[in-house]
């Protein structure tokens, strides 16, 4: 028996399994586009997947700021009562 095993059983079962930890890695990996696109991926290693979710992710912060950014940029320039910050309050509500 591995020394992961016995830590597992020792532990109680709120440990999480070596195979839930493998579904869980197979789970993140079709939802990154890096490695769902790319065929040659289809084995990619823990490791690799967690990586490529780190990037995905701090990716979407930057996206999420640019855009914040651009829209502070946006309302600071349009007439408060204009039908465009009427559409842009709508989508933010």
């Amino acid at each position: 028996m591995s020394s992961r095993r016995s830590r597992q059983q020792s532990s109680g079962s709120s440990r999480i399994t070596d195979d839930q930890i493998v579904e869980l890695v197979s789970k993140l990996q079709q939802l990154l586009p890096e490695i769902r696109n790319n065929r040659r991926s289809n084995k990619a290693s823990a490791s690799k997947v967690l990586q490529e979710t780190c990037n995905y992710i701090r990716n979407l912060h930057r996206e999420v700021d640019d855009l914040s950014d651009r829209l502070s940029q946006l309302l600071t320039t349009i007439d408060a009562d204009s039908p465009e910050a009427a559409i842009i309050r709508s989508l933010l509500a």
